[in-house]
């Protein structure tokens, strides 16, 4: 710690903004509580002063709030702060914090209590605490099931140093957010100046060649190899390292449904669908690489091939269940790791690697000409509009443009996924955790590269789980425009093909009563951006689709949200 000098009447707000400066966050997510005055009063005084401070987001919504740092996070891989209310607050931002773990993105989450409930000296802080606003245990153990680590901040002396230690940890792989719990009494607390050492980027760990030159071998060895990934885009340096691997040994790559980002140029002749399961049972060698969950169900065990995982914690502690099937372990950073294996790729059998490559281009071939077919028959489509042809025309819209698609669909995940067909790092993100949270992970996305064009494909029951208003008003408020894509098929259809398959011959099917499923008597949902002045289409035949999509497009590049509902057959 080092003494500064701080103008009389510093306190605790003033320790927990330096902190947050002194961690290299950016922003400060904040949806507003009665206990963050003394943190306002410090960015007041700082901005008069003309001293440095994280930029101030203020939210209307915890889960705006929440979301769009785990937008900004996705792209900026660093720790930012975000400050929500006691612990209503927390739980009401709770799903997104969640999100955020599942995501891996690092963040410092705080919230209050109070521990005198006036009884104590100095300020009173407000008889809703005593009434309302606490909670037994304190929030820090409401956070603890879905955050990476939540404490409380006892004293303001040793505030800037938790705050400190709470970003150090959610950035530490598996990254993801730390919660903070800090009592209205410290904030309101004499602080002496002291303040915490700004934060270095963690430390890269490898694994050594002791350890590589075995699987750099048994690659060698493997006359039939495939690469299975989730998340290795999300890691800095991720898509590159992985593309430079599969290149070397000329090894498929797939992305399975499980996958939340974009790992590899779905483009590339290397590039081998969705589904692991042509390999299961002809695949000599699996490489896991940055992949939680696999196979599914999780005993589908591959018959004969040997499993290696590459990933810097294999093990993620937040997953109640994972089983991997492992043989063998690379826990070393992710694109490290991957460079190192690319470089051995040397002594090849020429003939096994030309079989191998030839099968692959054969197969990229054949769903590249499956694609083509889908989209020529949603084309032809002369009643209401195919889903793929949606996703087929926002490929076509966004094509050189550096676009950045957020995904929040679950029927329409796969098409989304196949038919976009993004090619670039951080081109496409899905959204984790409960439904509810596009809107803002789109605009913390575009916070973070307010250069590129940013699209979220959401449902229409997702879209209706979202805060709407409170995120129309943070797009308009910080000027961050995003065309927002609704396929909108006007019914849960998830839980209703659910309701099918678990009762195919059930009473609901029997009299078409099919409860928890319809979505028809809801307004139009482009209208709700109306009174935002954003562009707002309503699409539902074929021929109107393009010109809707480009004119939205138009509008989000000279500075307006727009919002495209499109009427979608299934």
């Amino acid at each position: 710690m080092t003494d500064t000098t701080n103008t009389p009447g510093a306190d605790g707000g003033d320790a927990l903004v330096t902190a947050f400066n002194a961690v290299g966050a950016d922003y400060i997510f904040c949806s507003s509580g009665s206990e963050w005055a003394p943190v306002w009063e410090s960015l007041a005084r700082r901005h008069r002063d003309g001293l440095p401070c994280p930029q101030y987001l203020d939210l209307t919504h915890e889960t705006v709030a929440v979301g769009m740092a785990t937008g900004y996070g996705l792209v900026r891989r660093r720790p930012q702060g975000v400050l929500l209310h006691a612990a209503p607050g927390l739980l009401q931002g709770s799903m997104a914090v969640h999100g955020a773990l599942l995501a891996g993105v690092p963040m410092v989450v705080s919230s209050s209590e109070s521990t005198t409930y006036g009884d104590g000296p100095g300020q009173d802080p407000g008889g809703q605490w005593y009434r309302n606003l606490s909670i037994v245990g304190g929030p820090h153990q409401i956070a603890q099931p879905f955050t990476k680590w939540s404490n409380e901040a006892a004293s303001v002396h040793t505030l800037p140093t938790m705050v400190t230690r709470a970003a150090e940890l959610a950035w530490r792989a598996p990254a993801g957010p730390a919660y903070l719990n800090v009592p209205l009494e410290i904030l309101l607390e004499e602080w002496d100046g002291r303040e915490a050492k700004p934060i270095v980027a963690p430390g890269s760990t490898h694994s050594s060649p002791e350890e590589v030159d075995p699987v750099a071998q048994l690659i060698r060895e493997a006359s039939n190899p495939v690469i299975v990934t989730e998340t290795a885009g999300r890691e800095a340096g991720g898509f590159e390292a992985l593309v430079a691997f599969a290149e070397a040994w000329n090894i498929p790559v797939v992305e399975p449904d499980s996958a939340v980002c974009g790992n590899f140029p779905r483009t590339h002749p290397l590039h081998a669908g969705s589904d692991i399961g042509p390999w299961m049972d002809t695949a000599d060698l699996i490489l896991l690489v940055n992949c939680r969950a696999p196979f599914y169900p999780p005993s589908r065990r591959p018959s004969k091939a040997t499993v290696v995982v590459i990933d810097e914690v294999p093990q993620r502690p937040h997953v109640v269940y994972q089983v991997l099937f492992a043989d063998t372990y690379l826990e070393g950073n992710v694109a490290n790791t991957l460079r190192q294996l690319a470089k051995r790729a040397k002594d090849l059998d020429p003939e096994a690697v030309t079989a191998r490559r030839a099968a692959q281009e054969q197969r990229h071939a054949d769903e590249q000409a499956a694609i083509a077919a889908a989209e020529a028959k949603a084309a032809q489509a002369t009643e209401g509009i195919d889903p793929v042809l949606v996703a087929a025309t926002l490929r076509k819209l966004l094509d050189g443009h550096d676009g950045i698609v957020v995904d929040e669909t679950i029927t329409h995940s796969r098409v989304v996924k196949r038919h976009v067909q993004t090619a670039d790092p951080d081109s496409y993100f899905y959204v984790q955790g409960g439904l509810g949270q596009g809107i803002a992970v789109a605009l913390g996305v575009k916070l973070a590269a307010k250069e590129r064009p940013v699209v979220l494909t959401i449902g229409d029951g997702a879209f209706t789980y979202n805060p709407v208003i409170q995120s129309y008003d943070a797009s308009n408020a910080y000027e961050l425009p995003v065309l927002i894509v609704v396929f909108n098929n006007r019914v849960y259809k998830s839980m209703n093909l659910n309701h099918r398959r678990f009762y195919p011959e059930g009473a609901a099917a029997d009299t078409g009563e099919w409860l928890g499923t319809d979505l028809h008597r809801l307004p139009r949902l482009a209208a709700f951006a109306e009174p935002f002045g954003m562009h707002t289409e309503t699409v539902d035949t074929p021929e109107a689709l393009a010109p809707a999509l480009e004119r939205a497009l138009k509008a989000v590049a000279e500075g307006t949200t727009a919002v495209v509902d499109v009427l979608v057959t299934r």
